[in-house]
């Protein structure tokens, strides 16, 4: 297995470090828990702790497995540890603020922590470490670079080859599942979102892509059933002139793109079909042209929903009366990164953050069309990651 180059984590470290002090000027000491952040900082994920003291490097504590977590991490201070009580030891002394990740810290955890390391105060460091990791790397970009270009070849070659009338959602979504592992794809997709879990992402026909779900994304999915509303339905099967809607965010040692396709089975859609679709093209293309450095998300949000034709309004984003406040948001070892191209995102964007574009509009009775693609902001607009938009094409 590849690991992430000491030099990719020293570099990604100062440059958390020198955001925590733009953040908190008076920061000494951080920890991080969750699994996505421990990586990014480290090349493992592992039942443990990183401690970060300013001015003095970073520490990894393991549970388990400090063997694998050697094996994996290039990070140079990796210590074994049982309980806080060894951590607490070797910090004699504490300040008076830690700063923690706290969307992945448990009140449990912390009170763990606490019973061995008393410390006063707790501020959250969350924020700080989702916009460290929105600007992406050589290195990062590479990785998604692949990833993007490998699902654009499958989507293209392999996913028409698997089209069986009769099918079910779920066997295209298993048999699609295996292509991408068979490549190389590192078989989740993690959101950071709270409550989702997702194996593949939405393989779905027709009207299923228009099902209530508690997954906060354009499309609505049915699912294997209510425990596990992932992936797609047992129980709805391929036929001629289904929409077939796959909206996959695969990934490639970690890190993802997201990326739509929209095709009809065996015989043209109807005109109102290939032109809500056509318009949603045209508005991902408006969008592409705004990933500039110094544009604001919301400038592109604004622009953007002010072009949809009055005859989508409703239908925009969602199925009527569930529609999402979004159009994009960014891409990495999440699928939901910031910064989300939303009203109330106005901080602007940087070169190099990864964006996913994804204008949709729900038709009643036939299901969602629309694209996504996965983009990298630079000075002369967005460039794909994940190959071109495609019309609705009959396969």
């Amino acid at each position: 297995m590849n690991k992430i180059p000491k030099s990719e984590l020293t570099s990604r470290l100062e440059s958390f470090s020198d955001n925590m002090t733009i953040a908190y000027p008076d920061w000494e000491l951080c920890a991080v828990v969750g699994g996505v952040n421990m990586f990014y900082l480290t090349g493992t994920v592992c039942d443990g702790v990183l401690f970060i003291k300013r001015g003095e490097g970073a520490t990894l504590w393991v549970r388990r497995s400090f063997e694998r977590a050697v094996v994996d991490s290039e990070l140079d201070d990796v210590r074994p540890m049982k309980s806080f009580r060894e951590i607490a030891e070797a910090s004699p002394t504490l300040p008076d603020t830690l700063y923690i990740d706290t969307a992945n810290a448990t009140l449990e955890w912390f009170g763990l922590l606490k019973k061995y390391m008393p410390f006063n105060n707790v501020l959250p460091l969350d924020s700080v470490l989702l916009n460290t990791r929105a600007i992406k790397s050589k290195y990062e970009i590479e990785l998604m670079r692949q990833a993007g270009l490998e699902t654009d070849r499958i989507y293209r070659e392999s996913l028409p080859k698997l089209l069986k009338e009769g099918m079910s959602e779920v066997e295209l979504g298993a048999e699609l599942f295996k292509v991408f592992l068979n490549s190389g794809f590192h078989g989740i997709s993690r959101f950071a979102m709270r409550n989702v879990d997702s194996i593949l992402g939405h393989v779905a026909f027709g009207e299923s892509t228009l099902y209530p779900s508690a997954f906060n994304g354009a499309a609505g999915v049915n699912g294997l059933c209510s425990a596990v509303p992932v992936l797609g339905n047992r129980n709805r099967f391929l036929q001629k002139g289904d929409l077939v809607y796959v909206d996959i965010a695969p990934g490639i040692e970690g890190y993802h793109i997201d990326k739509t396709l929209v095709l009809s089975y065996k015989t043209a859609q109807a005109e109102n079909a290939i032109n809500a679709h056509n318009h949603c093209l045209e508005l991902e293309r408006m969008a592409v042209s705004m990933l500039k450095p110094g544009v604001a998300p919301s400038d592109i949000y604004a622009k953007v929903t002010a072009a949809v034709s009055d005859e989508y309004k409703d239908c925009f984003m969602g199925a009527v009366g569930r529609t999402v406040p979004f159009i994009g948001h960014g891409v990495g070892l999440n699928v939901d990164e910031m910064p989300v191209i939303a009203r109330t995102f106005t901080v602007p964007f940087e070169e190099n953050m990864t964006i996913a574009i994804e204008p949709k509009i729900s038709l009643n009775g036939r299901g969602m069309v629309g694209s996504e693609n996965t983009y990298l902001v630079t000075s002369n607009g967005g460039l794909s990651l994940t190959g071109e938009q495609r019309e609705l094409e009959v396969v």
